[in-house]
């Protein structure tokens, strides 16, 4: 059960160098699809995957210790779409760091009474402000046996929390890293944004674009993002000289 609407996380993205005044560009929002199928199995997510063992046939209820696991690495590598995943095979309630930074520990422990909850994702867990109520959370869970799976652009043995109690439970936790796609992966990953918008672009310009972008999976997504705006203002005309501008303004 999917506790709000997942939507992408915002990044504070450089401005592309054209002038959008322009042309008006319409915000027509895009919000990624975070199914089973849609998922890249590659080298860079492999223990990940393992750890959570959704693609075992039969399917197997993981056995952590203490019934937790951390999943961390840099923005875009795949983290919410591989745990919601695993969400969805665990009918795990999924709770966005948004929505508890706007929640109290007494809502939470009124919705463990309310509902039978026999798994949770806690995403983007790294940006939860109110610390006390991520303690009280993750003490429910201990209590009552409940799988818990977070998530964090580092692991917890990294943070600066002003709450030891907290730190302790957090460094406890096994945490497995997503690494940084592999070449083949970082140009599948960059295609298949690329249809997700349904962005036409010429092959030499993707050539282009792999060649000179950083190797992260948050480049490909900048670029792309970058490239929707664009094919809007320059009506698909898209050239050599456009494109190496733009890249030198946001790389």
């Amino acid at each position: 059960m999917n506790f709000g609407k997942v939507v992408m996380q915002e990044k504070n993205l450089k401005n592309c160098f054209f002038n959008l005044s322009r042309q008006l560009v319409l915000p027509f929002t895009y919000h990624p699809r975070f199914i089973s199928k849609d998922f890249i199995n590659a080298k860079s997510n492999l223990a990940a995957r393992t750890w959570l063992g959704i693609y075992q046939s039969p399917y197997k209820k993981p056995d952590w210790p203490d019934k937790r696991l951390f999943i961390w690495g840099d923005a875009g590598t795949g983290k919410t779409h591989l745990l919601q995943i695993w969400a969805e095979k665990e009918d795990a309630l999924y709770i966005p760091a948004s929505v508890l930074r706007q929640t109290s520990s007494l809502y939470w422990i009124e919705t463990f009474q309310n509902q039978k909850v026999k798994a949770i994702v806690i995403d983007d867990a790294d940006l939860v402000t109110n610390y006390l109520t991520l303690f009280h959370l993750l003490n429910i869970t201990k209590e009552q046996m409940i799988l818990t799976v977070l998530s964090g652009r580092s692991p917890p043995t990294r943070w600066e929390l002003n709450l030891p109690d907290l730190s302790s439970r957090l460094r406890s936790i096994t945490a497995i890293k997503i690494q940084q796609p592999e070449e083949e992966l970082l140009k599948i990953l960059f295609l298949r944004l690329l249809a997700d918008r349904q962005l036409i672009i010429p092959t030499f310009i993707i050539d282009l674009v792999l060649m000179k972008i950083p190797r992260t999976a948050f480049a490909v997504r900048q670029i792309v993002e970058c490239l929707d705006k664009i094919t809007l203002v320059e009506k698909g005309n898209i050239t050599k000289n456009l494109i190496m501008k733009i890249l030198d303004e946001v790389f």
